[in-house]
């Protein structure tokens, strides 16, 4: 792969009307600065694996492939922004804080101990348990603070003027962004010829970087940002042509909860990327599951959005080929269970149903040996006399079981309508 020269990658960005003004001149000194950046990390990373997915792209309707940024160190891609920001001010400064939800909390820390620097991260109240030890065990001091990213951030502002630490952004700062870009060099050698590029946006500065050098080196590529429908500031944000904070909800892709963009990563996504996506939390959650069970992949919500994002919406990702990048595999093992079972229903591999029985012995029996009649393997019973919307004498009977195929359940309720029980599918 051969650099454009700097005239060439101007004609190609004016095409995009980003040939002169402020949204060029910063998009122009990220990339170079990413070329630095390229050299400075390497020694300290994993250049990390692509794959096709057959599953995936059967899903997707495309050939699909999987940039496996789960398996870089500290198991995202964060470490790259983190280590070149650091190694920039490593002389200037003899610590850093940073606020983050979990995966640039672990970059800040593992780059910290690189370069022999003190840091401090403050992380959101309901983070991820295991994002919370795995920072610790990298030398950091963990303080707990606020519900989302934006409120442990004005914590981190505290501390980094009362100790006298840089303050390190997780997206919104050059230096960040130039180093979250050096991915996009792996990609353009590992896969020259993908026609779609798929990147989740939180904070925006992963999609900020990649998309600013396939600007610079492959501008025919489609680069396309998602996000979760739980916070979808950049797609709002885009739309109205200024940053928006917009309420959050829970997400299972905790990664991608920010209320607003940055104002470096807005200008930046304004100007390269070619469109917005966003994905439903059952759709996510399939992602995961999907991955775990046909290829093996441990993946977290965030670094599933891109192909949650290629499966619900395959007609908005142009091309036959398209790479999704997983950002991290930084998923809190005590929360797998419920994602995988979520994932399960979602592709109707679990079904529940619920109805009422007369509240007699052998009634349950006879309800199970239906469902057992067709390969159904019961996961959890619920059995409730007091629901008063039961009939007299009646129990509520809810029943999650595995079965074959999607269409079992139908059968069962029928079979269960013919022995004179009344059951829904829930």
């Amino acid at each position: 792969m051969d650099n454009r020269s700097l005239p060439e990658a101007r004609s190609h960005l004016a095409g995009r009307g980003l040939g002169q003004g402020e949204p060029y001149a910063l998009i122009s000194r990220i990339y170079h600065m990413s070329q630095e950046a390229r050299e400075v990390i390497e020694p300290h990373i994993r250049r990390t694996p692509l794959e096709e997915s057959g599953s995936i792209s059967r899903a997707a309707g495309k050939r699909v492939y999987l940039k496996l940024e789960n398996m870089q160190k500290t198991g995202s891609f964060k470490v790259r922004g983190a280590l070149y920001k650091l190694y920039k001010i490593k002389d200037e400064y003899r610590g850093v804080v940073t606020a983050s939800a979990g995966n640039h909390a672990q970059g800040v820390a593992y780059a910290s101990r690189v370069y022999g620097l003190r840091s401090v991260i403050v992380m959101p109240e309901n983070a991820s348990i295991a994002k919370i030890h795995a920072t610790k065990a990298y030398g950091a001091e963990v303080i707990l603070h606020g519900r989302v990213y934006d409120e442990a951030y004005q914590k981190a502002l505290e501390i980094a003027q009362s100790r006298g630490y840089a303050l390190i952004h997780a997206f919104d700062d050059p230096e960040i962004i130039a180093g979250q870009a050096t991915l996009a060099y792996e990609l353009l050698e590992q896969a020259p010829g993908a026609e779609s590029l798929v990147v989740p946006v939180g904070g925006g500065g992963l999609a900020s970087g990649v998309s600013i050098v396939y600007r610079y080196l492959s501008p025919e590529t489609m680069v396309v940002g998602v996000e979760p429908k739980a916070a979808p500031k950049a797609s709002q944000s885009l739309k109205a042509g200024r940053p928006v904070e917009t309420p959050v909800r829970p997400s299972v892709a905790d990664g991608l909860i920010v209320k607003q963009l940055g104002t470096l990563t807005f200008s930046i996504l304004r100007e390269t990327l070619d469109g917005m996506l966003t994905v439903s939390e059952e759709a996510i959650a399939h992602a995961i599951y999907l991955l775990l069970e046909r290829s093996k992949i441990l993946a977290e919500g965030a670094g599933a959005a891109p192909v949650a994002a290629l499966i619900e919406h395959r007609a908005g990702v142009k091309g036959e080929t398209a790479i999704a990048i997983v950002s991290g595999g930084n998923i809190d093992l005590t929360n797998i269970y419920r994602i995988v079972i979520r994932g399960l229903r979602t592709a109707k591999r679990i079904a529940r149903i619920a109805g009422h029985i007369p509240d007699s012995p052998g009634q349950l029996k006879a309800v199970l040996e239906v469902i057992a009649r067709h390969r159904g393997n019961v996961i959890a019973i619920h059995h409730e006399r007091t629901d008063p919307r039961s009939p007299a004498w009646h129990a509520k009977i809810t029943i999650e079981f595995e079965q074959p195929e999607p269409s079992t359940v139908n059968s069962i309720l029928a079979d269960l309508a013919r022995n004179g029980y009344v059951f829904w599918e829930e």
